[in-house]
């Protein structure tokens, strides 16, 4: 429009040929500069028009999601063992990479965490805020409970939160890397005949290759791990009595590989049915476009024809 408008300027416009434009220097005046609006307010009328007609809208979309959840407790192991360096960089920070990206998946799920060693303790509570739950799972290192493997406290202590959930699916899922060796004041066994009453469905893994793996041995005084190759021990009769009492399965990771695809099929195994209902609404916002054209193509009419009157 800008082209269009300076190339046609001379056709509509006679021209006077003079011998000198000397009585004009310095003759400009603001109503003639300021002349070159005009076009340019019909352009910008046309542009809002322009708009206008393509009709934008804004979109708003409410998802209700009707759903009754599962809710999960996640039980870690962080005694020194999960250390070793058989999955890299380590079993535990492994496990927690896996289990976060668990977690992504379950969107509408109620999830918790506790962890265990030689003793026991919930680190979060079943919460739908799966952000915490994320960044408990970070935060998680070996030492911060006596060392050992107390696998009826941990399996225990979830237990116990989910008892008065009043969700129709309960899970926990119990990684260990050793044998119970603590906690004899609360049995496995135990632990899962109250699990199984209470309708729990408790899936064990149990975390490390075969053969030998490098792991602490010791601690020394400054706190520091000493390494060394350790056989890899793993009471998987154990986990197996577990998991059939309380309906769940055993599985065995050997790797990290291994260890996503058991979590990727516990996902599947434990989906829950979801019903949703999308609605969209649009809100027409082609309005404003419109009065700002039919506003400046007002303006540029009464500009025209009373400050910028011209000749014909």
């Amino acid at each position: 429009m800008a082209f269009y408008y300076f190339w046609q300027y001379r056709r509509r416009h006679a021209t006077v040929r003079m011998s000198t434009l000397a009585a004009f220097e310095g003759g400009s005046s603001i109503r003639g500069r300021l002349r070159i609006l005009l076009p340019i307010l019909r352009m910008l009328a046309f542009g809002a028009l322009v708009v206008a007609i393509a009709r934008p809208q804004m979109t708003n979309t409410e998802e209700k999601v009707e759903a009754e959840g599962v809710d999960i407790f996640m039980v870690m192991d962080v005694s020194s063992s999960m250390l070793a360096k058989d999955f890299p960089p380590d079993r535990l920070e492994a496990s927690k990479e896996v289990a976060a990206e668990f977690v992504d998946k379950r969107k509408y799920d109620r999830i918790g965490l506790s962890v265990f060693a030689g003793e026991a303790f919930t680190q979060s509570p079943i919460t739908t805020d799966h952000k915490v739950i994320k960044e408990m799972l970070a935060g998680l290192r070996c030492g911060i409970l006596e060392d050992g493997t107390a696998i009826g406290l941990g399996l225990a202590t979830a237990v116990n939160r989910l008892k008065d959930s009043k969700s129709k699916s309960k899970v926990v899922i119990l990684l260990t890397d050793g044998v119970n060796n603590s906690g004899d004041y609360v049995k496995p066994m135990t632990a899962a005949e109250i699990a199984s009453e209470l309708g729990i469905k408790v899936y064990t893994i149990g975390i490390g290759s075969s053969g030998d793996a490098y792991a602490p041995v010791r601690r020394r005084g400054d706190g520091r791990y000493m390494f060394g190759f350790v056989k890899v021990e793993i009471d998987e009769k154990l986990l197996m009595q577990i998991a059939d009492m309380t309906g769940g399965q055993y599985f065995r990771a050997t790797n990290k590989a291994v260890l996503e695809g058991i979590y990727n099929y516990i996902d599947q195994l434990e989906k829950t049915k979801i019903e949703v209902t999308t609605i969209k609404r649009y809100d027409e916002i082609f309005y404003p476009w419109a009065g700002l054209a039919i506003l400046l193509l007002l303006l540029e009419f009464i500009l025209r024809y009373s400050l910028f009157r011209g000749l014909p």
